[in-house]
């Protein structure tokens, strides 16, 4: 089985992937993980944002890896587990800088599909509906108010101890869903078989529940 969540930054794609992975006994693939993690190595070799597509000649050398703890999904870089350190505005940023490169796409796209044919998956992410897993057998394109969606991410990070403003966290973001969905390669639409669930307001719980009915419903067909 394969299941694709896309939607924009703060929509809570990771919390449900994580859900309904739980639930039906499948793995969880933080696609976004993978892309914060070339951000922040870019980050660390001083590529500042204007000059992102230098990364591209490093991509060769580079080694970022998925795997799974305790059941909790860690993000390594060369070794070292980052899960930790991808997740501040700057690197959001990066993120998204580097996802717009057809490099970094290429260098990632084999790594995911070769998850998804090896086993069933939740994939979440920006384009995998319409990119990585366009066979998935439900799409679900999650989307929220911008300023839940920013108090969501704030709370996490002051939740981990990481310095941040609220209206920081909503400008960044606001500049991110720019940036992601005006992008030439692989915009983040919604696929034109997904279905939208706007859970503006909702609980975790709540989100979780109706995008089971959604994916019994797809099954259930």
């Amino acid at each position: 089985m394969k299941i694709a969540i896309d939607g924009p930054s703060g929509a809570g794609k990771s919390s449900l992937a994580k859900g309904i992975a739980k639930r039906y006994g499948i793995v969880y693939v933080d696609t976004g993980a993978l892309y914060r993690a070339i951000g922040l190595y870019a980050q660390r070799k001083g590529i500042v944002l204007e000059k992102i597509g230098e990364i591209c000649s490093l991509l060769g050398d580079l080694e970022v890896s998925l795997r799974y703890e305790e059941g909790e999904q860690q993000v390594f870089l060369f070794g070292e587990n980052v899960s930790g350190l991808i997740r501040t505005p700057e690197i959001s940023a990066y993120a998204s800088a580097v996802s717009a490169l057809p490099a970094v796409r290429s260098f990632l796209l084999e790594t995911q599909r070769k998850i998804a044919r090896e086993t069933s998956v939740v994939m979440d992410g920006r384009d995998i509906g319409t990119v990585i897993l366009p066979d998935a057998d439900v799409k679900i394109f999650l989307v929220a108010d911008d300023r839940d969606r920013a108090r969501r991410r704030y709370e996490e990070l002051c939740s981990k101890g990481l310095n941040a403003s609220f209206e920081e966290v909503l400008s960044d973001m606001r500049k991110r869903d720019e940036n992601d969905r005006e992008r030439d390669i692989a915009p983040a639409i919604p696929a034109e078989d997904a279905v939208l669930l706007d859970n503006t307001g909702f609980t975790v719980e709540q989100t979780l529940n109706r995008a089971l009915e959604i994916i019994e419903g797809k099954i259930s067909k």
